[in-house]
């Protein structure tokens, strides 16, 4: 995984490869670790029109190489990912309210 790239490509236990998009990335000094936020490409909304949304902590590739995505290891880490996130789709709809 590369900053900046719009689209992952996620390998899963049974080495299933799934196209992921991007929903964004940062890094918590907290932790000291970078992590990124994606969904499935061509994922269907639920009865609440929400799409499940995946996390996980990536450490970044050298120069000209993929990174590598880790899961996250604590309840603390899903908190604050779960915090970012919220302020993240909360920014989100202001922009939206603010197109209309």
């Amino acid at each position: 995984m590369e900053h900046g790239d719009a689209h992952i490509t996620v390998v899963d236990e049974e080495g299933n490869e799934q196209l992921c998009e991007v929903l964004f990335t940062f890094e918590e000094e907290k932790f000291g670790k970078s992590y990124v936020l994606y969904y499935p490409v061509g994922a269907e909304e639920d009865e609440n029109e929400e799409i499940e949304i995946m996390a996980s902590s990536f450490i970044p590739g050298e120069e000209g190489e993929q990174g590598e995505l880790k899961p996250i290891e604590t309840d603390a880490e899903w908190d604050m990912i779960e915090e970012m996130l919220n302020t993240f789709l909360a920014e989100d709809d202001e922009d939206d309210e603010e197109e209309e």
